[in-house]
């Protein structure tokens, strides 16, 4: 009898739609994290081009509000609706638990899908620092550049000094950014270690600034969703798009401290991924797993599995 560990494992084999109607969908899963672009049916193509319409109209609805407002005031509101919209758009029913801070935060969350910049975005009109890769996406990148996103190439250490700058001046200009320390998305399950470098911005804080962790549980559609292995970007927009119904996304905001109270980034680093490891594990129901998959450019190695 194939399982469906085996066929994620093996994502040809012991197929059989008539008796597992999710498995499909989750070969087609598999496939897509070695790199396979994933075949969409016509019902998959035809969600994928509504919810894009849809996605587009809104856009020619929000940003000549967004230009329109800038001409008297600065500070739109309208990216942040956006935003909003267009996780909405994308299947997100988003709820939000705890309260964000309003300015002056710096928020330090897991990270999971490019929905993820949707969301918080919608739910705080947060700027934030992401993974160059997203600028790629179409139209999601030009959206997220709207919203004063620093744009990083994880593999380039030589420009750390030139992000840090950007980050002090996204910072100062809305009033909250949101760094993705592990450097990378994952399947909703695990947690990377955290990389410190882009809270060098907080040595020393600027006065006033608090950091506030922040979990972002996509339930059980997480591995699904999830942006891994060698997947590309526009397929995961691809795969996403085009699935059927919503799924629930929770934010939960967390307590927020004071940098001041710890000793560099490293120490800041390490309190904002014990509150945020204990809260997904609260969330999952079980701890949180290493992960399977090797990231080069942020040096992460998986761990190795050793069989009887």
């Amino acid at each position: 009898m194939t399982t469906r560990a085996d066929q994620q494992a093996r994502p040809d084999a012991g197929y059989d739609s008539r008796n597992d109607p999710l498995g499909k969908e989750w070969r087609h899963r598999a496939a897509a994290a070695k790199g396979v672009p994933t075949p969409l049916n016509f019902m998959e193509w035809y969600r994928f081009i509504i919810r894009l319409a849809m996605i587009v109209l809104s856009m020619f609805v929000f940003v000549p509000l967004h230009y329109a407002y800038r001409l008297f005031k600065y500070g739109s509101p309208f990216p942040m609706l956006f935003l909003r919209t267009a996780a909405r758009i994308s299947g997100a029913k988003v709820e939000v638990k705890g309260t964000p801070l309003r300015r002056d935060v710096f928020f330090i969350s897991n990270h999971v899908s490019w929905l993820d910049i949707l969301s918080l975005a919608g739910a705080s009109g947060t700027a934030f620092v992401a993974k160059q890769e997203l600028s790629e996406v179409p139209i999601i990148g030009w959206l997220c550049s709207l919203n004063r996103t620093v744009f990083v190439k994880r593999e380039n250490r030589l420009d750390v000094a030139e992000q840090i700058n950007a980050l002090r001046e996204a910072l100062m200009d809305n009033w909250s950014v949101t760094v993705f320390p592990e450097g990378t998305t994952t399947d909703g399950h695990s947690l990377l270690p955290f990389k410190s470098s882009m809270l060098s911005v907080l040595e020393p804080p600027p006065p006033g600034v608090m950091v506030q962790p922040v979990v972002i549980d996509y339930g059980s559609v997480a591995e699904w969703l999830g942006w891994i292995d060698n997947e590309s970007g526009i397929n995961n927009f691809k795969r996403v798009l085009s699935r059927k119904g919503t799924f629930p996304l929770v934010l939960h905001y967390l307590e927020p401290f004071s940098p001041e109270d710890y000793r560099g980034r490293k120490a800041i680093a390490a309190k904002a991924r014990e509150e945020i490891e204990t809260q997904l594990e609260a969330s999952l129901g079980h701890p949180v797993r290493p992960f399977k998959f090797n990231v080069e450019p942020i040096r992460y190695s998986a761990p190795e599995t050793h069989t009887d």
